[in-house]
């Protein structure tokens, strides 16, 4: 998994306990009372339902560009195996000679 596939991976994450945390703030102040708190309680249920509409998206384009990258990669290893075998090759070298410098 790619450092972009687990930055997205964790930003998900994080976005889903932000609108949990949300979602039962609002659960415990429902009995409040007094203008502010409903102006706010009305703020803050619009923010999260565009939160999650947002987070769907992401999610779905994030989903959508992985598998679209991994048909790509799919479709060159079957046509260029040997290419893939030497790109493959010189990238653990360069791993390889990375990791020996420490």
């Amino acid at each position: 998994m790619s450092n972009t596939t687990i930055a997205k991976d964790k930003l998900v994450a994080d976005l889903k306990l932000v609108v949990a945390d949300t979602e039962e703030l609002l659960r415990a102040t429902a009995g409040q009372a007094g203008e502010k708190v409903t102006e706010l309680r009305a703020r803050l249920e619009k923010r999260l339902q565009d939160a999650k509409f947002a987070l769907g998206d992401v999610q779905a384009l994030a989903t959508e560009k992985a598998k679209a990258a991994a048909h790509a990669t799919d479709e060159f290893v079957h046509a260029e195996p040997w290419k893939a075998v030497g790109i493959a090759a010189a990238l653990a070298l360069a791993i390889g000679v990375l990791i020996g410098r420490r």
